[in-house]
C-alpha cells in the first residue's frame, strides 16, 4: 500500500495487503451499531462545500457523496490492536508459501511480456514486480470489498486519522473526474488502498501508468497498468537498477548487535572487513550504503540491506515486509531463499507483554517512550541497554524472558 514520503504510513502496517491479511471480512458482514445518520450527514454536507472549494465537479461529487455509506466495520478495523505480536517468521512463513511462490512464477510467466517492458522501462526487477502483487493482493485474488468511498469516508469523518483521509477522499474524487474507473469499481482495503497492489489514491495519481494503452490507467483489471505503475512508484522512490536488495550474511563472533539496526550504514566492503560474510560463504553483494539488520535478534538470521530494501520499505514501512517481499522475489526467480533458523521456539508476546516490558524499561530510566505496545526502534534501543546492564547480548529483542527478568528485578 504505497504512499511515498510517509514513513510511518499511518501506522497501518500490512493494512491494505489484503493477500496477507488475517481479517478478511467483509463490508457486508458489518455487526457494530452505524454512527448517527444526522452527524454523518452533517459531515457529507460540510466536505460537499470543501470539495467543491478545492475545484471538484459538482457532477462527480454529488451523486458520490448521495451513494457514501458509514462503514462501522472500518473504524472496528481502524482501532484495532492484536492480542499478540505477530513473530516475523509467521508472517514470512505465510508471505513465502509454497502456494504464493508458484502461483508468482505462474504469474509471471504468464505476463512475462508486460513484467518485462515495466522493468526495462524502469529499472525494477519483474520478479520483485510480482513479489509485490503477490503479497499485497495474492495476484489479484483479494483485492478487498470495500468501497473506497465508503471507507475514506468512513476515515474522514471519524477515523484517527481524519485529516490525512479527507485529503485522500479528495483524490478518489480526482480519479472518478479522470473518468479512469466508475464509483462501483473502485473497490479496495478498508484503509483506502485501492487495486492489485494497494495503491492509496494519492499514489494512484502520482504514479499510476496507463500501459496497455488504452487511455486509462486501471490498476483494478489491467495487470500491464498494474505492473509498470508498480514499477514506476519503487523507481521515483529510488530504486537502484544496478543494486540487488541485500542479501543473508553470517555474523562473525563478538559482533556488536548494536550495530545491528538498520541505521548505521557502511559499504559491504567494509562490513566485509569487519568479518560480516555472505551465507554461502561468499562476497557480499556491492552495496555503496548498507545496513545489518537482524530481526529476530541474535538466534535468528541477519540480513546486510541497501538502499532497495529502503525503497521497499516506502512502499509499506515495516521490515517484515520488505523481507518478505525480497525473499519471495528472490525464490520466484530461482534463488535462494532464507537459510537461517529463526528461534521459534519463543512465544509470541500479547500486546499487554509489550507495554509492561516498556513501562518497565521507563521506570529503570531507559526511556523507550510511551508504552504502547509497539516494538518500534525506540523500545530495541531500551531494550539493548538493559541487556547490557544485565550482561546478554544486546539484540534488540523483545522475549519473555527478559520481561520476566525485568520482573524479578521490580516486583
Amino acid at each position: 500500500m504505497p504512499r511515498l514520503l510517509l514513513p510511518a504510513l499511518l501506522g497501518l502496517a500490512l493494512a491494505g495487503c489484503q493477500g496477507v491479511a488475517v481479517d478478511q471480512a467483509s463490508a457486508a458482514a458489518e455487526a457494530s451499531p452505524v454512527a448517527d445518520s444526522r452527524d454523518f450527514a452533517a459531515w457529507r454536507a460540510d466536505f460537499r462545500r470543501r470539495a467543491l472549494e478545492e475545484g471538484i465537479d459538482e457532477a462527480v461529487l454529488a451523486p458520490a457523496l448521495e451513494a457514501m455509506r458509514y462503514r462501522p466495520r472500518v473504524i472496528e478495523l481502524d482501532r484495532h490492536q492484536p492480542e499478540f505480536v505477530r513473530p516475523i517468521w509467521e508472517y514470512l512463513d505465510a508471505a513465502v508459501s509454497p502456494t504464493r511462490v508458484r502461483n508468482g512464477r505462474a504469474r509471471l510467466a504468464e505476463h512475462q511480456a508486460s513484467a518485462a517492458r515495466a522493468a526495462e522501462r524502469h529499472g525494477v526487477p519483474a520478479e520483485v514486480l510480482v513479489a509485490i502483487w503477490g503479497i499485497e493482493s495474492s495476484y489479484g485474488a483479494y483485492l478487498g470489498d470495500f468501497s473506497t468511498l465508503d471507507a475514506l469516508g468512513t476515515l474522514a469523518f471519524e477515523g484517527r486519522r481524519r485529516d490525512f483521509a479527507r485529503g485522500e477522499l479528495l483524490d478518489a474524487l480526482r480519479i472518478l473526474e479522470a473518468g479512469d474507473v466508475t464509483p462501483g469499481r473502485m473497490v479496495g482495503s478498508w484503509a483506502g488502498a485501492m487495486g492489485h497492489t494497494q495503491f492509496l489514491p494519492s499514489s494512484y495519481l502520482a504514479y499510476a501508468v496507463d500501459a496497455d494503452g488504452d487511455g486509462r490507467r486501471d490498476i483494478w483489471a489491467s495487470i500491464p497498468d498494474v505492473l509498470a505503475s508498480t514499477a514506476h512508484y519503487l523507481d521515483r522512490a529510488g530504486w537502484r537498477m544496478d543494486e540487488p536488495w541485500g542479501a543473508e550474511v553470517v555474523l562473525p563472533p563478538g559482533f556488536d548487535h548494536a550495530q545491528a539496526d538498520g541505521a548505521l550504514r557502511r559499504s559491504s566492503a567494509e562490513w566485509a572487513a569487519l568479518g560480516v560474510r555472505g551465507v554461502d560463504g561468499g562476497p557480499l553483494p556491492r552495496l555503496e550504503e548498507a545496513a545489518v539488520i537482524a530481526p529476530a535478534g541474535a538466534r535468528g538470521p541477519a540480513f546486510l540491506v541497501g538502499d532497495n530494501f529502503r525503497v521497499i520499505r516506502r512502499y509499506n514501512n515495516a521490515t517484515s515486509y520488505a523481507l518478505a517481499v525480497s525473499t519471495l522475489s528472490d525464490v520466484i526467480a530461482g534463488r535462494p531463499g532464507i537459510r537461517g533458523d529463526w528461534p521459534r521456539e519463543e512465544p509470541a508476546l500479547r500486546q499487554e507483554q509489550v507495554r509492561e516490558l516498556q513501562r518497565r524499561l521507563n521506570a529503570r530510566g531507559f526511556e523507550v517512550g510511551a508504552a504502547d505496545g509497539i516494538l518500534g526502534p525506540n523500545t530495541r534501543r531500551g531494550l539493548r541497554a538493559f541487556q547490557r546492564e544485565v550482561g546478554v547480548t544486546p539484540d534488540g529483542f523483545a522475549t519473555l524472558g527478559l520481561l520476566e527478568r525485568l520482573r524479578r528485578l521490580d516486583p
